[in-house]
């Protein structure tokens, strides 16, 4: 409500600023009349007459200037009988405020209207005659110039409005309005006089829009009047269907006079088109005319989509080649009802043709029958057709309109004064509040550009039995409401075109299914695209999607790109073939380890196990079985105990084994050199040293490893560079540095291991430890260098298997070249496991390493 006062405020101000403007126009002007005057087709004299312009003829006759006299008055023809209705109500709201006691009491209001003939030219001139008070007629003034009349009801056209209310604009006489939609009427710098009781076709566009929206169609064509009514129209409708994600096919200018090359140039687009949905931005006329067209090419199939300029009109509806807007929908005036109108209607017609439409009159008296075809200038019509009601009462209510904002000027409380001139505050008073309502109920307000609120029925023509049209309101499209909210359509079962009952489909390519997205067509509309399936790792997960989104990092897309699954998560398991053949090979390595322990401890007291240092012997085995068994804690679902173990536990126990091997290679140097004259260096290198030197090298590598782990510890690690659709548990480093510090470590006691084993390889001997050591520590170093870039170009659980074939290869080749010699010696050649076999006269010492 406090919206509907605002309005009023704002709007009908307006129209009562006009209205005292037009009072109030200076008298010291003269001016004289030139040429003929035009005389009005309906005439009543009044206290206040009010101008009214209709096109009673839709059509006229040209006829070329001569140039020699004057031009001739336009002649007229077509009658249209629709614009007689539209002044019958405008007479009738006459009558009635003429015949109230509460409206302008005392004051007669009388009316001139003109006939426009369906001319701008001629709507302009009958307009300015309406300005001048013309001699001979009765009028408020006897000045031309000053104006007879304070306001115009009129045009239904919006290309003549515009011409007229430019025209009227410096008198400051309103002109009021009831079909003119042109949404550029509403620029009140323009055109400050004019006002509307129809609403603006800016609504009426984006309704159009929102509605071809609601039924799915985004591939359109439209034809339009060639008019600013057409024109401007469609420019606001395509701009709302652009933002809507709708496109034109096309959007053809039409006329009624155009010449046939032009119809049969839209009838080709039409039959070539592909789009299934015509919308129809054309006055009643126009469409009168194009229908016809259609029916003659027989072009059916169409969904039509109308405007309220013919989508409601009963003379289309049973005119030739109606049948080819069967199943139409569009938006209509809202419903509407006079009291009185009809019967006012129905009793001028009997009066003027002696006829009634009932059988008997109320006094008895027996007369012809009106059949609604009386002659008038020999055309036939439908007078008794109320199927306009809507637009009589947009008549209706700009009569009242007019009425009410005078009443309010002259401030009518008892009775009015029969002189507006004369009344002191017809001038002065400049704001009023004159909203009002119809008998009906109706409230009529105006915004500030003096248009009417926006509402509109939404009606689907329905053919019935008989051939007949019935016209079905299915829906309600009102402005004031929310945007989401202003489209409301009934769940109603309607008809379509070629009588369907399924909606049409019309759009330049189909749907996209989930896991596609749009990818627009070359050259064409953005309605037209393909459907292409998304990348792998993206998803779609709504149809005619136009981007495919990214899955989560740890997240990858199903086969048919709709949704995302949780990738497989891959680490080196013992129960995979890879992770078991890697289990059983360091248990059987620890195992074997194991054994020869065993064989070493059982023969601990024969030569051969005495010559080869039996203490570092034992060492030595024991790390081996810790170097088998630290090859387990690669396998299996990183953790963090895991991932620090691993690397730890490898490089410990490898340093370990390193240090063993270093001191016995170090005790067979030692050894021989001792065997010189007055050489005393083994006493400097016995086993208690060889420990302290196992001991020292370890703790180096030990306190490394503590550094490592203390600063920048290994960690469980979601590797998702290397695999797109799974997730690779592996152990991150932590910090680069420890771990090859750790590795840096072990190759550098590897090295100097085998530099001093080749040392000694060729010191005489029946059996020098030195040459074994070289195969193995030949085959370690060999291992390691081939791990490094195959542990580098490993993907995935790979890289881990590589560094545990590596553990397991190296530890074999110390195990095999090591001691399967010695326990072949010992369990196959015992003779040769002998005090005198083990020792020369060179090396006596050996025997005691």
């Amino acid at each position: 409500m406090l919206s509907t006062q605002r309005w009023s405020e704002q709007g009908l101000a307006l129209l009562q600023l006009l209205l005292v403007a037009s009072f109030s126009k200076s008298e010291e002007r003269v001016c004289s009349l030139m040429g003929e005057p035009e005389e009005p087709q309906l005439f009543k004299t009044g206290d206040i007459i009010l101008g009214g312009i209709f096109s009673f003829h839709s059509s006229w006759k040209n006829i070329e200037s001569t140039y020699v006299h004057s031009p001739l008055a336009l002649q007229c023809t077509s009658l249209n009988f629709r614009a007689f209705q539209f002044a019958q109500a405008m007479l009738f709201a006459i009558e009635e405020i003429n015949n109230s006691t509460n409206l302008l009491p005392g004051i007669k209001v009388g009316y001139k209207i003109y006939d426009a003939c369906g001319s701008t030219a001629r709507a302009v001139r009958v307009a300015l005659s309406l300005m001048n008070g013309n001699e001979g007629t009765a009028t408020m003034s006897e000045k031309p110039c000053i104006g007879s009349v304070p306001a115009i009801i009129g045009l239904q056209s919006s290309s003549p409005s515009m011409a007229v209310a430019t025209v009227i604009g410096p008198f400051h006489t309103p002109m009021v309005s009831y079909f003119a939609t042109c949404a550029c009427l509403s620029n009140k710098v323009r055109y400050p006089s004019f006002l509307r009781t129809i609403p603006s076709d800016y609504y009426q566009s984006r309704a159009l829009a929102q509605m071809v929206k609601h039924f799915g169609w985004t591939w359109v064509g439209a034809i339009r009047s060639n008019n600013d009514y057409g024109n401007n129209g469609m420019a606001t409708f395509i701009e709302i269907a652009t933002q809507l994600g709708i496109c034109l096919e096309y959007s053809l200018p039409f006329f009624r006079t155009d010449p046939p090359e032009q119809k049969q140039k839209i009838i080709e687009t039409i039959k070539g088109s592909t789009s299934k949905v015509i919308i129809g931005f054309l006055s009643h006329m126009d469409m009168d005319v194009l229908i016809e067209e259609f029916a003659h090419h027989n072009l059916t199939g169409f969904q039509w989509v109308g405007t309220e300029s013919w989508i409601s009109d009963s003379p289309i509806a049973i005119g030739k080649g109606h049948y080819i807007l069967d199943g139409s929908i569009g938006l209509a005036i809202r419903k509407a009802y006079v009291t009185g109108l009809r019967e006012f209607m129905l009793d001028f017609w009997e009066t003027t043709f002696g006829c009634i439409f009932s059988n008997i009159k109320q006094t008895g008296e027996h007369l012809e029958q009106c059949t609604g075809y009386e002659d008038l200038t020999e055309i036939k019509n439908s007078f008794h057709d109320m199927s306009l009601m809507s637009i009589f009462n947009n008549v209706y209510k700009g009569v009242y309109a007019v009425a009410h904002t005078l009443h309010s000027i002259l401030g009518c409380e008892e009775r009015c004064s029969n002189t507006i001139t004369s009344h002191p505050q017809a001038v002065s008073y400049t704001k009023c509040l004159c909203t009002f309502k119809t008998k009906e109920g109706e409230e009529v307000y105006f915004n500030e550009n003096g248009d009417p609120a926006a509402k509109y029925d939404i009606i689907n023509w329905q053919p019935k039995k008989d051939g007949s049209v019935e016209f079905v309101t299915i829906g309600l499209y009102d402005a004031s409401l929310p945007e989401d909210k202003q489209l409301h359509i009934d769940n109603l079962t309607l008809t379509w075109a070629n009588n369907s009952k399924q909606v049409p489909i019309s759009v330049c390519s189909g749907t996209c299914a989930l896991g596609t997205r749009k990818v627009l067509q070359k050259g064409k509309p953005v309605c037209c695209y393909d459907c292409i399936p998304c990348a792998e790792g993206e998803v779609s997960n709504t149809t005619d999607s136009i981007t495919c989104v990214r899955c989560h990092p740890e997240f990858w897309s199903n086969e048919r790109r709709d949704g995302c699954e949780k990738k497989e998560t891959e680490f080196l398991s013992f129960t995979e073939i890879m992770g078991s053949i890697l289990t059983v090979s360091s248990l059987l390595g620890a195992c074997l380890t194991a054994t020869v322990a065993f064989i070493f401890f059982r023969h601990r007291n024969t030569p051969i196990v005495k010559a080869n240092n039996s203490e570092l012997s034992f060492l030595l085995l024991f790390s081996l079985t810790l170097c088998f068994l630290c090859s387990l804690t690669f396998i299996g679902r990183p953790s963090d105990w895991s991932c620090m173990l691993r690397h730890t536990a490898f490089g410990i126990t490898f340093v370990l084994c390193i240090s063993c091997v270093l001191g016995k290679t170090l005790a067979v140097l030692m050894a021989f050199k001792s065997t010189l004259p007055g050489s005393n260096r083994m006493k400097f290198f016995g086993p208690r040293r060889q420990k302290i030197v196992v001991l020292t090298f370890t703790s180096i590598q030990v306190v490394i490893c503590i550094v490592w782990v203390t600063a920048n510890p290994p960690y469980p690690f979601k590797n998702l560079r290397h695999f797109k659709d799974k997730i690779i548990l592996e152990c991150a480093l932590g910090s680069p540095i420890g771990f090859w510090a750790v590795l840096g470590y072990i190759g550098l006691l590897a090295l100097l291991c085998f530099i001093l084993a080749i040392l000694a390889r060729k010191l005489p001997d029946n059996f020098n430890e030195a040459k074994f050591i070289t195969f193995s520590m030949l085959i370690f170093c060999a291992v390691w260098m081939t791990f490094i870039p195959a542990y580098v170009s490993s993907p995935g659980k790979f890289s881990v298997a590589v560094e545990i074939f590596a553990i397991l290869a190296s530890s074999f080749g110390l195990l095999f070249c090591i001691f399967i010699p010695k326990c072949y010696i010992i369990l196959l050649k015992p003779e040769r496991n002998t005090k005198k076999n083990m020792m020369s006269k060179k090396t006596s010492n050996l025997y005691y390493l």
